[in-house]
């Protein structure tokens, strides 16, 4: 087609008009052509994405893993009794709060980096913070707005106001109930009651479970596996934790506190919700074939309660416990992330300065990464860095490495090199350049 267009223009052309020599029509084509291979080698030369390495997250999965804090609100009659775990037989006339305000808790929540918040709508004493149909223990028995409140509904509609989730935490060990301990009868109750909070307060972003118990009590069979099915089946975009999943597992203590190492990486068929032995909870499984990651969860209190006589640990504790959780070692701190979609790879690594001799100087050892591990390590002074992948389980992606200071880290003591430092709200800032064909994150 190429070749006879340009045929019929030589034809209309004069003998007697002046122009340019024009070169053979047979160069052009190949030239066209050539240029036409050109591109499409060009295009044949861009290596393809890597292939995802399994187990993956799921969207759900993704979607907590991004939202990384949750404000975990305990509340109900052990508030104004003084206790930890309420017996059961506690008056619901205790239940009596005179200044409530919902919209409170979550701008608190908000404003300090929370994207969700957790609340206790049954805890051990079987008491409902819902007027829930299954049982008089509840709200609606209370003298609080009249027996006609309904805390899980205030709180819904000030966590969608002000654009942030909400997870609930039903508590299958009940006190109170006298269903408890029949298996048949309970597991049915219990049902009831999810399905009454998965279906009239909106999206609900995390379900909390645990097999928490009382020793000498009841025995009691949770149906554990009918439970998730439904909560998936009433809110497929919700995230559900106990010790074993199956969308996100417990660490394995109270304290908030991950291993150095924790893979996303897990067999749930080697754990049981109540029984799962904590160091396998705390480091995961290299091997693992289903993708659950650890949720931290940690009281600002002696308590998981509000008691008058304990007061809350200081903003530097917290912020110690923070780094711990997603395990952040810091130009005092250093963050990695990995794009967890296409799985988890990083096995070990390190990160290195250069001193002022010209020698890489290390500086921090860690193993996993994951959706992001934070390393905090005395203040260094470096003009150049380099962060090393020493062991994968394939080639290794990062999606995000940024490094800051920290002035009120509890590490200290200044061990490196060079005085020379830029920064940025209160951030270091990185330039990427070449030295000794490495690649190499300038300060």
């Amino acid at each position: 087609m190429i070749s006879l267009t340009m045929k019929k223009k030589k034809k209309t052309t004069t003998t007697n008009q002046t122009h340019k020599p024009t070169k053979p029509i047979s160069q052009i084509i190949f030239l066209i052509l050539l240029s036409l291979l050109s591109c499409v080698n060009s295009l044949r030369v861009k290596p393809p994405p890597p292939l995802p390495i399994l187990p993956l997250p799921s969207a759900r999965q993704l979607q907590w893993q991004l939202g990384n804090m949750a404000l975990f609100l305990h509340f109900g009659p052990n508030t104004f009794t003084d206790s930890e775990w309420g017996t059961g037989d506690a008056d619901p006339s205790v239940f009596n709060p005179t200044n409530f305000d919902p919209t409170q808790w979550v701008r608190v929540a908000k404003d300090s980096g929370f994207s969700r918040v957790i609340l206790t709508t049954k805890h051990h004493d079987g008491f409902c913070l819902w007027p829930s149909e299954y049982t008089d223990y509840s709200v609606k028995s209370s003298p609080w707005r009249n027996g006609s409140g309904d805390v899980v509904a205030e709180l819904a509609n000030a966590a969608r106001d002000a654009g942030i989730g909400l997870g609930l935490y039903l508590s299958p060990w009940d006190r109170h109930d006298v269903s408890y301990g029949k298996t048949l009868e309970y597991n049915e109750f219990y049902m009831g009651q999810m399905t009454e909070l998965l279906t009239g307060y909106g999206e609900i972003k995390e379900v909390w479970l645990d097999g928490a118990k009382g020793e000498g009590e009841k025995d009691m069979e949770y149906f554990f596996d009918s439970w998730f099915s439904l909560i998936h089946q009433l809110q497929p975009g919700a995230v559900i934790f106990s010790d074993a999943g199956p969308d996100t597992r417990w660490i394995g203590d109270e304290a908030g506190v991950a291993e150095s190492t924790c893979w996303s990486l897990f067999n749930r068929s080697d754990a049981q919700i109540g029984g799962t032995d904590p160091q396998y909870s705390r480091g995961g499984d290299p091997v693992g074939h289903d993708w659950v990651p650890a949720e931290c969860d940690v009281s600002i209190r002696p308590g998981w309660f509000w008691h008058a006589s304990e007061a809350p640990k200081s903003a530097r504790n917290l912020l110690d416990i923070y780094y711990k959780s997603i395990e952040l070692l810091s130009f005092n701190v250093l963050q990695v992330q990995e794009p967890i979609h296409m799985g988890q790879r990083v096995i070990e690594f390190h990160l290195e300065i250069l001193n002022k001799n010209g020698k890489w100087k290390n500086v921090i050892n860690g193993t996993t990464v994951g959706y992001q591990r934070l390393l905090q390590f005395p203040t260094v002074k470096s003009q150049y860095l380099r962060f090393v992948i020493n062991k994968s389980r394939a080639d290794p992606l990062i999606s995000y490495f940024g490094i800051y200071m920290d002035q009120g880290s509890i590490v200290s003591n200044n061990i490196s090199d060079t005085s020379s430092r830029t920064h940025f709200n209160s951030s270091q800032i990185l330039r990427q350049m070449t030295y000794n064909h490495s690649q190499i994150d300038s300060l």
